[in-house]
């Protein structure tokens, strides 16, 4: 549970501080050219969006883990 709960708080402290500076490193090399312009900013939502999801899931997982955990505390009291 604790390993869990580390896992969780390390992936809140890295998406925090990764994507804005890789975004702005990102924006800034690509200039005035629209199309590249539209390429990065849907390569950066889809990343976005992906870790997102896998965010979900691991808290999904985590979720289902306490769930189990304090069926079986409540099943060792009876």
């Amino acid at each position: 549970m604790k390993r869990i709960i580390a896992f969780l708080v390390l992936l809140f402290s890295i998406a925090g501080w990764s994507i804005p500076a890789h975004a702005q490193r990102e924006n800034r090399s690509i200039g005035e050219n629209g199309r590249e312009a539209k390429k990065a900013a849907k390569q950066q939502r889809k990343a976005t969006n992906k870790q997102a999801k896998n965010q979900r899931k691991a808290m999904k997982k985590y979720q289902k883990a306490q769930r189990k955990a304090a069926k079986q505390q409540q099943h060792r009291r009876t």
